[in-house]
């Protein structure tokens, strides 16, 4: 049975950050939340939502406009993008996806004036457009959890069911390491840093290697001496993120270097995005596990990470849609190449669509516990009010305790309350 879209609407609210969001030499102030709504012809409903992030999309975008525009932008394709459904049937969010995605990019190329545009921003920007299309092809079908609604082709990719599955908190540019240490006493091991800093806006790669290995040595010295029971090392692990700011495999080993004579390498699981997609070259001996994340767009894009020795996979389901992100996964999972969730400083109920996959992906190598990004806690002004917000906002299982989600058959049972509506978006989207 195919479903058909009737109509379609969507919204926006802006979220103030606690301090400007460093990464990529860049800084933002503040996060467009998104709504969608699609309703079908039965006058059945799906409501998504979606935390845009031009900076981390397509960050010359964000650099040749004003925050509010980039974001305006990004806003603008999710819009076209639900007019353009109208009057379509699919069979599965999947279909609708592969089907919308490059008249998309198409547009977004063209409101944005860049025939080079990201695909990701196109993908973030319909992340609610995914989920919605997920939200109502369950209700069309009557499938009541997560495990039902992507079927049998990709629960073998998702084959886990993990107790506990580990916070992982960002360490931007501007987080004091006082507060990092805090973070490790709190129970969190495993630390996801930024590097690649331009710290005098200059663009010069040497201070970036400069104020990176200073940075690392601060958080190791800081932390590295604290036990935990997650970890085959049973001490604190670090996951390193450049966000495509090197320009060279050889200033990467000189960072790498660095770690070693500070005694930090070890330690270190990941090196996540470490150059720019256009600088195709082999990692497999750097002698660390390297992952894609912006450059993985697609699964077609992930293959060709993989075949540069690539280990491991970045999955972001509420920035790259949950659709291409179970694509990616099967496509990593053919591959023997682990995957893992990353975040986009997502609100709560997003959170929660991460937190469907990561519960079910086998744990990282060196790590016990399955493990997930997620940082809005540490970002948002008003996080405790955007938990309100969530449908299962009293469950135990939307917060972690000591550095850990403990998720128990409450929480499978519920799916984390994806697939539930949230009053406050549906006032927003209505």
């Amino acid at each position: 049975m195919r479903i058909t879209v009737e109509r379609t609407s969507c919204n926006f609210e802006r979220e103030a950050l606690i301090r400007p969001f460093g990464f990529k030499g860049g800084y933002m102030g503040e996060m467009w939340q998104t709504a969608a709504r699609l309703t079908g012809a039965s006058g059945e409903s799906g409501l998504g939502i979606c935390t845009q992030n031009v900076l981390w999309s397509d960050p010359r975008v964000f650099a040749s406009h004003s925050e509010s525009a980039g974001n305006a932008l990004m806003f603008a394709v999710l819009d076209w993008a639900l007019t353009r459904v109208e009057g379509q049937s699919f069979e599965t969010p999947i279909e609708l996806l592969e089907r919308l995605l490059p008249e998309a990019y198409a547009y977004a190329k063209g409101v944005c004036r860049r025939d080079d545009l990201k695909l990701t921003f196109v993908l973030n920007a319909l992340v609610g457009f995914d989920n919605a299309a997920w939200m109502l092809y369950c209700r069309e079908k009557g499938y009541k959890g997560f495990d039902e609604m992507i079927g049998a082709e990709y629960r073998a990719v998702l084959p886990e069911r993990h107790g506990r599955v580990a916070c992982i908190p960002l360490i931007a540019y501007g987080i004091p390491i006082e507060q990092v240490r805090q973070l490790a006493r709190d129970g969190y091991f495993f630390l996801k840093i930024k590097i690649g800093s331009d710290p005098e806006k200059d663009g010069s790669f040497e201070k970036m290697l400069e104020w990176d290995c200073g940075r690392l040595s601060a958080i190791h010295e800081a932390v590295g001496g604290i036990e935990t029971a997650y970890t085959d090392s049973g001490r604190i692990a670090y996951y390193l993120d450049a966000n495509g700011r090197y320009d060279s495999k050889d200033r990467l080993r000189r960072l790498l270097d660095h770690a070693k004579r500070i005694g930090a390498f070890e330690r270190v699981v990941l090196v996540e995005e470490p150059f720019a997609e256009e600088y195709k070259v082999d990692v497999s001996d750097l002698g660390v596990m390297v992952a894609a994340d912006e450059s993985a767009h697609s699964d077609e894009h992930a293959r060709e990470r993989i075949e540069l020795g690539y280990g491991a996979i970045a999955l972001k389901p509420t920035a790259k849609t949950m659709s291409m992100s179970l694509k990616t996964a099967k496509a990593a999972r053919s591959a023997g190449v682990p995957c893992f969730c990353a975040d986009l400083t997502v609100s709560p109920i997003l959170v929660d669509w991460n937190k469907n996959v990561a519960s079910r992906l086998p744990a990282l190598p060196g790590l016990k516990i399955g493990a997930f990004e997620t940082n809005g806690d540490q970002n948002y002004r008003r996080w405790d009010e955007l938990m309100s917000f969530h449908p299962c906002a009293a469950a135990q299982w939307t917060r972690p305790q000591r550095g850990v989600f403990h998720l128990d058959g409450d929480f499978y049972a519920r799916s984390g309350g994806i697939l539930e509506a949230s009053e406050h978006y549906g006032e927003l989207a209505r």
